[in-house]
């Protein structure tokens, strides 16, 4: 075992973007979902992109599953369906990257790891909110 230093993350929450994104995989679709998302089985089980949130979070925000919302950091805001998911801790938002219309990781902090050379996608500030209700066409 040997002990390292914590450097913290390069982005934190703050008063304008109090909560933390992460991003990452889902079990019925991998990686960018090239081949996963075109598998009738899996698509049918997870076929829309959603941002997960721990259910007093969701109360906090006045927002119910089912809900789009729009998440947004310092680089860019997408709209999203909201799932409840008491997994996730309160204060974080989850979003899978594989789907390209919901495009988690064009908001995520491209600062690289100082070691690992790597972008920190797993941790960035972000702002959640009910989406604006769109007018019937």
């Amino acid at each position: 075992f040997v002990p390292t230093e914590l450097l913290p993350p390069d982005e934190l929450p703050d008063p304008d973007y109090p909560m933390v994104l992460s991003t990452g995989r889902m079990l019925e679709h991998w990686h960018t979902g090239a081949i996963t998302r075109r598998a009738t089985v899996l698509d049918a089980l997870e076929p829309e992109a959603v941002a997960s949130l721990h259910p007093r979070e969701m109360q906090r925000l006045e927002v119910w599953p089912g809900d789009q919302i729009t998440v947004t950091t310092r680089r860019g805001t997408i709209e999203i369906t909201a799932r409840s998911d008491r997994d996730v801790p309160e204060g974080m938002v989850f979003i899978p990257f594989c789907f390209a219309e919901a495009a988690a990781n064009l908001l995520t902090n491209p600062q690289l790891d100082p070691f690992g050379k790597i972008p920190e996608f797993k941790f960035c500030a972000a702002k959640v909110k009910a989406a604006e209700k769109k007018a019937a066409e």
